[in-house]
């Protein structure tokens, strides 16, 4: 494939020459998906020829490529690479990790906080590595509902905690500028394994930590 790296000036001036981020994508890919962005805007009733649009397809298309950027990573070997032996046997959470996703009906974001709790059973990961599970499985086309029970799975299917357990709440923007158009609903989803689906006590603990701020 034909890798392209660009450097992208966020005007932060974190380097010397100004730049702090380098995206990578394959240029053929990105190449063939700015023709199609091209004749989208042309149906749209646009001219992709005017000055604001000639650059807008290239554009769309290196952001939908980092915005699904997910499909590239394997969230279990996220976990795998650092992975520890301990005899931790207590609750570990990992709440308000920033969410961007795109709703896979309408292509439109949605967003939110995931809070993952796990209880090691001998073995636990590094706290970066949640987030990135998170991060790896909301930057694809998603429902929030199948975003939930990923991340649950991966972590009880990697790490083998004694329970793991995940609340996502997302506002949606395919409900908030379309169709109902309800501006501040938000969507809570949760899943759960092993000793939180079967200790009521320890589901509670869960909840009222994520609930409260303790920061």
């Amino acid at each position: 494939m034909a890798k392209t790296i660009e450097k992208v000036n966020d005007g932060s001036g974190m380097t010397p020459d100004g730049y702090n981020k380098i995206e990578t994508w394959d240029a053929d890919t990105i190449e063939e998906m700015a023709s199609l962005y091209h004749r989208i805007l042309e149906l749209m009733g646009e001219d992709p020829k005017r000055e604001g649009l000639l650059r807008t397809p290239l554009r769309v298309s290196k952001a939908m490529t980092y915005l699904t950027s997910g499909y590239n990573l394997n969230p279990e070997e996220i976990l795998r690479s650092a992975m520890f032996k301990e005899e931790y046997k207590q609750m570990v959470i990992v709440k308000d990790i920033d969410i961007y996703s795109m709703c896979e009906h309408h292509m439109l974001p949605f967003f939110g906080k995931a809070h993952v709790a796990y209880i090691p059973d001998g073995y636990i990961t590094g706290l970066s590595k949640i987030a990135r599970v998170v991060d790896a499985y909301s930057r694809r086309l998603q429902v929030q509902e199948r975003l939930t029970t990923q991340i649950r799975n991966c972590i009880q299917d990697t790490l083998h905690p004694l329970g793991v357990a995940v609340v996502i709440e997302a506002q949606h923007m395919c409900m908030q500028i379309r169709g109902i158009q309800k501006q501040n609903s938000v969507t809570t989803t949760s899943a759960f394994t092993g000793i939180f689906l079967d200790h009521l006590n320890t589901r509670e603990e869960f909840v009222h930590l994520i609930g409260s701020r303790l920061h």
